[in-house]
């Protein structure tokens, strides 16, 4: 039986994968913030070498699949995935940066926003987010607002690390938006393929007319980059992908938040970058209303698959 329809306790498997899970991408600020490098070129190598990772899949067992995205019936969701790639290039492009300029603990919780976006392009489709969604909505935004406020006293350089962060996370609303339409007749591996390849070579033409050196680094920032590689970019998202063949999408959402915390807690321990105090109650603002919205969300679906159900 289902664990997402039994109401039965997640299994302890599916638990350790989330605990991977959520460590792994709790990692992920704090590598790119200790990484002696430039975080566009971080990004490049670290969407870069996941592509080189998934390419003998893509090309061995589901080569037939990626040509059918060049020309045959899945062409059209091989251009949801291309834009995906673009979307997640910007995503990366912009909240990268941000946590080299401004502290992990901000940095991450800005860009746990996601859902509130998600849930503004829903609306904008025509899908109004219910009752629940729209408090969760004012109050990820009042936290949000509330822990720029507190940076605002500190630089100017606090404060744009907080809005390419909050750049950031609409980005990745809007790669998730398109990966929905993408993921309708793509397998994870092709999907996932087409868009760590799209969006490395955008970064890598980003870096290439920037003047952003790519190499030369020392063996610290390469140990950060393929700790990245193997731990939030293929490791967190793989036990994540596990984990919701096994429960809920929103016990998965929810549980993601937890990378706020943990990330915080690794930059405190390993970087010695203590929370500003200014900034904690409304950090704590916005990951409440986050979650707000994820469950929010969630029972508006439940409740239009039961209209759906209902004899008409």
């Amino acid at each position: 039986m289902n664990m997402r329809s039994s109401g039965q306790p997640i299994a302890p498997l599916t638990v350790l994968a989330l605990a991977v899970a959520v460590c792994a991408v709790s990692s992920s600020a704090p590598l790119i913030a200790f990484a002696a490098a430039p975080a566009l070129a971080v990004a490049f190598w670290r969407n870069g070498l996941a592509s080189v990772a998934l390419t003998p899949v893509a090309l061995g067992p589901r080569r037939a699949e990626v040509r059918d995205t060049i020309r045959g019936s899945r062409r059209r969701a091989g251009m949801f995935a291309l834009l995906a790639g673009v979307a997640l290039a910007a995503h990366f492009g912009t909240w990268m940066p941000s946590v080299q300029l401004g502290t992990v603990a901000t940095s991450t919780a800005l860009v746990a926003t996601q859902p509130v976006w998600q849930g503004l392009i829903a609306a904008w489709q025509g899908r109004r987010p219910s009752a629940a969604g729209w408090v969760g909505i004012v109050l990820a935004v009042a936290g949000a607002a509330w822990a720029t406020g507190a940076d605002v006293g500190v630089s100017g350089q606090a404060v744009l690390a907080d809005a390419l962060a909050v750049l950031g996370a609409i980005f990745a609303a809007v790669y998730t938006a398109l990966g929905e339409q993408a993921r309708v007749a793509l397998s994870t591996t092709t999907y996932t393929w087409i868009c760590y390849g799209v969006c490395a070579v955008l970064l890598l033409v980003v870096c290439l007319a920037g003047g952003v050196d790519l190499t030369g680094y020392p063996p610290q920032a390469w140990a950060a980059i393929l700790g990245l590689v193997a731990g939030a970019q293929l490791l967190g998202h793989s036990m994540f992908n596990y984990a919701l063949q096994h429960t809920s999408a929103t016990t998965v959402s929810v549980l993601i938040l937890l990378e706020v915390p943990g990330a915080a807690l690794l930059a405190w321990l390993w970087l010695g970058q203590v929370p500003r105090p200014g900034t904690l109650p409304g950090l704590s603002l916005l990951l409440a209303g986050v979650a707000v919205v994820i469950v929010g969300a969630a029972r508006s679906t439940r409740a239009a698959r039961v209209r759906e159900s209902l004899p008409t």
